[in-house]
């Protein structure tokens, strides 16, 4: 037998104490991969600290008081600071995370050395890991997740950095074709790139007996879940809007954000604040009874690589309704599971209302993510080191 694959798993998006659902995608990828007898993985997540007085306040304050190294759901975790510049220093994030990275890797790579850097964000983390595969030598790959590659790959000081890691990197990934032909379209190596969908905790998300949930939520109409940051970029108002014109209906929005206090005036001024319930930060596993228990999860995002919160109320038996964003097409390739609506609440409510007129089964549409899993996602990730590593 071969020995492991000893893997560095870099990633600035993971959850911690203080945001126990942030990046929690990432966690999932990380505990399957760890799980395997093929790969030995310690975990770096860099946590970005400003200077004072703004290290003071929330949310740095908690994530200041974050062990620097601590055993996090059975996954090894170390968390580096690094000095961030809120709003205005993206573009040197990369350095300032390598720099703040090389004497801990460089000490933990002469102790075991790592076989692999797998970057699991393509900005900052890509471009870091360059930093740090050129300073030791270990090849590297970079997985892209939706808003790395949208948002950052529109920044003039940040793309070249992206177009070079994707240059340097040993293997690409991406959560969708879609989000492949983005980064085709940026400039990076079509046949580099491999599509990595999603896991999925198929028994964590299945169906219930949606009505007596129902009654246990105190819902009695239509309930609709809209699961995600409160941002704009997941376009929330939309869906705010449009339940003016659903009678009785109640959504749930799960999530926090800068939003929150705009879409709670928005609420109010509609004249649906009573049927609107801000949920706040549902921890991951009170989600899929919630998201179960809903009619329709409804999100209708800006921009997405592949939502894992689709996939997620795919498997919980309850249609979505999307915008035509990333991978939406990738997943929805029936209306047994939901519709794919433009971006305006009146394009909602028409969607709704077809869907509650004729409901799908929930089985039928559980049905259609049923290559989904954890399981094929470690494959996947298992394969393509070791085809690297052992190059």
């Amino acid at each position: 037998m071969t020995n492991p694959l000893n893997i560095l798993t870099l990633s600035t998006l993971f959850p911690n104490a203080a945001s126990p659902n942030f990046g929690i995608f990432v966690e999932r990828q990380t505990t399957e991969l760890a799980s395997r007898a093929e790969a030995d993985v310690t975990v770096i997540n860099p946590i970005g600290i400003p200077p004072l007085p703004l290290r003071g306040l929330e949310p740095y304050r908690a994530l200041a008081d974050l062990p620097e190294h601590e055993l996090w759901r059975g996954l090894n975790v170390y968390r580096p600071r690094f000095p961030l510049i809120p709003k205005f220093g993206g573009s040197r994030n990369p350095e300032r995370i390598a720099a703040a990275l090389l004497p801990l890797v460089k000490k933990l790579h002469d102790g075991k050395p790592f076989d692999l850097i797998d970057a699991e964000f393509f900005y900052p983390d890509g471009p870091a890991a360059m930093r740090l595969s050129n300073q030791l030598d270990i090849p590297f790959t970079v997985k892209a997740r939706g808003a790395d590659i949208h948002h950052w790959g529109r920044e003039t000081k940040c793309l070249p950095q992206i177009l070079a890691a994707a240059d340097k990197a040993s293997g690409l990934l991406a959560v969708s074709k879609a989000l492949k032909q983005d980064m085709v379209d940026l400039g990076i190596e079509s046949d580099k790139i491999l599509v990595h969908y999603t896991g999925l905790d198929r028994h964590k998300f299945a169906p219930v007996d949606r009505s007596a949930t129902k009654r246990k939520l105190d819902v009695h109409g239509p309930l609709f879940i809209c699961a995600g940051a409160l941002i704009q970029r997941k376009n929330q108002v939309l869906v705010i809007e449009a339940i003016q014109s659903i009678p009785d209906a109640t959504l749930m929005l799960a999530g926090t954000g800068e939003e929150e206090n705009a879409y709670r005036a928005l609420a109010d001024k509609l004249g649906v604040k009573n049927r609107v319930r801000f949920l706040g930060n549902v921890p991951h596993d009170d989600l899929p009874e919630l998201v179960a228990a809903a009619d329709i999860a409804i999100l209708p995002s800006k921009s997405e690589g592949l939502a894992n919160a689709w996939v997620e109320a795919l498997s919980c038996g309850t249609p979505i309704i999307i915008s035509e964003a990333g991978g939406a097409r990738e997943l929805l390739c029936s209306d047994t599971a939901g519709r794919i609506v433009e971006q305006k609440s009146s394009a909602i409510v028409d969607a709704v209302k077809v869907l509650l007129k004729d409901k799908p089964e929930q089985e039928d549409v559980r049905a259609t993510v049923s290559q989904f899993s954890w399981q094929n996602n470690g494959d996947a990730l298992v394969k393509l080191f070791t085809k690297i590593v052992r190059r």
